[in-house]
């Protein structure tokens, strides 16, 4: 598990309108909440979006960008956000290279069978590309405002 003070893994992936995205490209210039969510349009996950989308402008204020990771393709991800009208930035890591690298790539269990999924986490990136704060499997509803919190603390 990584945990506050660890480096930030690396990476380049595409958003939803198939451009690049690399942690590297914006080191020094922005704060970084990277949140996995298991799938695009279900309820916990719509529901995470929109209260991150709503407080974009509270984020950007503070110079924090909002990066969205799932396992969903470019495509979904385009049309995820275009039905809801977000304002964060999704990113499809289709391969589940970032997924496995922060740790969120997990065994879960429902319904009495065991699968592979996404453990909803949240990783709040500094400047620096250090890690600030992590939270592995958490609940979507208010987490936005919590995790909008510790940014207004970090900075």
């Amino acid at each position: 598990m990584l945990k506050p003070g660890d480096i930030a893994p690396g990476f380049e992936i595409p958003n939803a309108e198939l451009e690049m995205i690399q942690l590297e490209d914006l080191r020094n210039k922005h704060n970084l909440v990277l949140y996995f969510y298991p799938k695009d349009d279900t309820p916990g996950c719509t529901l995470e979006a929109l209260e991150f989308s709503d407080m974009s402008g509270q984020f950007e204020k503070l110079d924090t960008l909002i990066f969205g990771v799932s396992r969903d393709s470019c495509y979904t991800h385009g049309n995820f956000r275009d039905k809801h009208g977000l304002t964060i930035h999704l990113l499809a890591d289709i391969d589940g290279v970032l997924c496995k690298a922060y740790d969120v790539w997990r065994e879960k269990e429902a319904h009495g069978e065991k699968k592979m999924g996404i453990l909803r986490s949240t990783f709040i990136i500094d400047k620096q590309g250090i890690i600030q704060h992590t939270f592995y499997d958490i609940k979507p509803k208010g987490h936005a405002k919590q995790v909008l919190e510790l940014v207004k603390k970090m900075v």
